[in-house]
């Protein structure tokens, strides 16, 4: 989708109130920085983002909400039992808040333990770029999330199992 021309040509949106909060000026942001953004989208513009959601099959949903210079933002589904391969975001620092259900992360850091954590809706993570991680929904009902990544548009890397993330 193609950004309004009163916006910068550097800034795609796919909703208006984004542009207060992506902040098309920002080069990077931070973990901290982008669990903040995702929360926000979360919790303040529930309302926005869950008529945009789709819940498909075999796999799993999503839209770009945002992209600028410093950030991109998603917008994913997550069926009970989808979830993604082992992979990390080719160095780019991320985050994600949990829009409505429930979803599982399993992570790992090089050279740590794999972890796991299970996130409920208004809850958000942030992470450094040299984290892989799993995501799926292990609940009963349908999940969205909402992602953020800095820099934008770097390719993930798959693998195996997060066992070869070292």
């Amino acid at each position: 989708m193609s950004a309004p021309a009163t916006l910068p040509p550097e800034l795609d949106l796919a909703a208006p109130f984004l542009s207060d909060l992506v902040q098309p000026d920002r080069p990077l942001w931070t973990p901290s920085q982008l669990r903040e953004l995702t929360r926000t989208l979360a919790r303040d513009h529930a309302d926005a983002l869950r008529p945009l959601v789709r819940h498909t099959e075999p796999q799993r949903w999503w839209t770009r909400l945002a992209l600028t210079r410093g950030v991109e933002v998603w917008l994913l589904s997550w069926l009970p039992g989808q979830g993604t391969q082992p992979h990390d975001h080719g160095g780019a620092a991320g985050a994600f808040a949990v829009l409505t259900g429930e979803v599982l992360e399993e992570h790992r850091y090089p050279g740590a333990a794999i972890g796991t954590r299970r996130l409920g809706t208004g809850q958000a993570l942030g992470f450094g770029g040299d984290r892989a991680h799993v995501v799926r929904n292990v609940g009963i009902r349908p999940a969205a999330t909402v992602h953020a990544y800095s820099p934008p548009l770097l390719p993930t890397r798959e693998y195996a199992s997060l066992e070869e993330v070292v």
